[in-house]
């Protein structure tokens, strides 16, 4: 049988087996294959890197949409870099009171072969008629955005390639003016344990811009290294302080179901190990 090997790390990895190849293509950007799997379902990978599997999808796409929204209270206009695989859309969608989504993706060829091959991650999302779809490069896009919005979701590959600005201080500066007086921003920052380095640059960069920024997590087993971090930054830092019965109450308003995600599970990322903490420069209380 043939096997899909990961290619991330340099010392480290793992395989699936590949049931059956469905698609496989070199974009203009990027080495793009999807293929099924006993276990995971489809699995989508982009250069040597695992994206997205059915399985496991949930995990991601619900703490990086409901975790922000629900903090927020009142988004009514949320901005998504990158997903073209349609997840992360999906679940904004699902917040009713959400009135205007734009959604940017470098590469139509992965909106494209996930609207056929992996259709349950959109699940129809991009003909909802609150969506706009920007096929352009995410820095460019923020940079030159004259709209404001109440979140921002970075859902971006590894820092390498196309992705490697996504991730720098002039793409986090650029998120900052795109935001209003209460907006946050979050981000995939991979995990930690393997990509120390890249969460303490983000920590420098958006300690000095953000009057509240932190970092939450999740295990999504189809990203190992154990848990993933996401980049949390904040104008203001109330919404990272929300009481659990607040945050219990405006999940139950929203009428959103999970399957990952729910208000214990939302507080309780924030707390991170010690050797995370140390790197970033920060204390059990801050």
């Amino acid at each position: 049988m043939a096997e899909y090997r990961e290619t991330l790390h340099k010392n480290y990895g793992q395989y699936f087996a590949v049931d059956k190849m469905l698609h496989e293509v070199r974009t203009e950007h990027q080495h793009l294959v999807i293929f099924e799997n006993a276990l995971m379902g489809r699995v989508m990978a982009l250069d040597g890197a695992i994206q997205t599997t059915e399985a496991d999808e949930f995990f991601y796409h619900e703490m990086l949409t409901h975790t922000p929204i629900l903090a927020h209270g009142a988004a009514r206009r949320v901005l998504i870099i990158g997903g073209g695989d349609g997840g992360m859309l999906r679940e904004v969608c699902r917040h009713a009171s959400v009135e205007h989504v734009t959604m940017v993706e470098i590469d139509q060829a992965v909106v494209d072969m996930c609207k056929e091959y992996l259709p349950k991650h959109s699940n129809g999302a991009f003909d909802d008629p609150r969506v706009n779809l920007v096929i352009d490069d995410g820095m460019s896009f923020v940079a030159n955005c004259t709209d404001t919005f109440d979140v921002i979701i970075s859902d971006c590959p590894d820092p390498t390639g196309p992705a490697e600005v996504l991730f720098s201080e002039g793409f986090y500066e650029a998120c900052h003016r795109c935001l209003t007086a209460d907006g946050i921003l979050v981000a995939q920052n991979g995990t930690p344990f393997l990509q120390l380095d890249e969460v303490k640059t983000t920590a420098k960069h958006i300690s000095s811009l953000f009057a509240d920024w932190h970092f939450y997590h999740a295990a999504v087993p189809t990203y190992i290294g154990g848990a993933m971090t996401f980049a949390w930054a904040a104008k203001n830092p109330a919404a990272r302080q929300q009481p659990l019965a607040v945050l219990r109450q405006r999940y139950a308003e929203s009428g959103v179901t999970t399957r990952y995600y729910n208000a214990d599970i939302h507080q309780a990322a924030f707390a991170l190990p010690q050797y995370v903490l140390q790197a970033i420069g920060k204390h059990n209380n801050d």
